[in-house]
């Protein structure tokens, strides 16, 4: 006699999935280029300056996460190690080092943290979500190991998403 099929069939990719993803992404992160040979003279590079940007984005995205777990310390067990990976971007990217050019879009004021955890997750989900998608479009900008690198990066902030979604639920 077969059995019957699940009463429900969940939707969306397995936790198993994720996690292997999540891991997979987190060793391809700690793999990143040099200086890029493409600088020469005072102009930098198309390369150069993606990566500058990306290590800014990063940047950015750590203080949200640092304001999060301030205005919420209970969420402390669920965001570090979602921020240890943010971290861990921000430095493949080069870290401060890249980011000392001021940018237009960059903020000196600390994020502001909505005053419920959920809606502050789902806020931090959002930044999360944004940040992936601008990743993926600059994979049309650069090559080689830098384009590993953002595709890598992106897709581990996609999970971050999805996780910081699911669990607000």
């Amino acid at each position: 006699m077969p059995y019957p099929p699940p009463p429900r069939t969940p939707s969306g990719p397995r936790r198993r999935t994720l996690l292997a993803s999540a891991a997979g992404a987190a060793l391809l992160v700690g793999c990143s280029a040099g200086p890029d040979p493409a600088h020469a003279g005072g102009t930098p590079s198309v390369t150069a300056r993606v990566r500058a940007r990306a290590a800014l984005d990063s940047a950015g995205l750590l203080e949200h996460y640092d304001a999060v777990l301030a205005a919420h310390p209970a969420l402390a067990r669920r965001l570090r190690p979602l921020r240890a990976e943010v971290a861990a971007h921000a430095s493949a990217f080069g870290g401060t080092s890249a980011t000392k050019s001021p940018s237009p879009k960059a903020s000196t004021a600390s994020p502001t943290v909505p005053a419920t955890e959920k809606d502050a997750l789902a806020e931090l989900a959002a930044a999360e979500r944004a940040l992936a998608d601008r990743r993926a479009k600059a994979l049309l900008d650069v090559e080689g190991e830098l384009a590993r690198l953002m595709a890598s990066v992106a897709a581990a902030g996609a999970v971050h998403a999805y996780l910081l979604t699911e669990g607000a639920k």
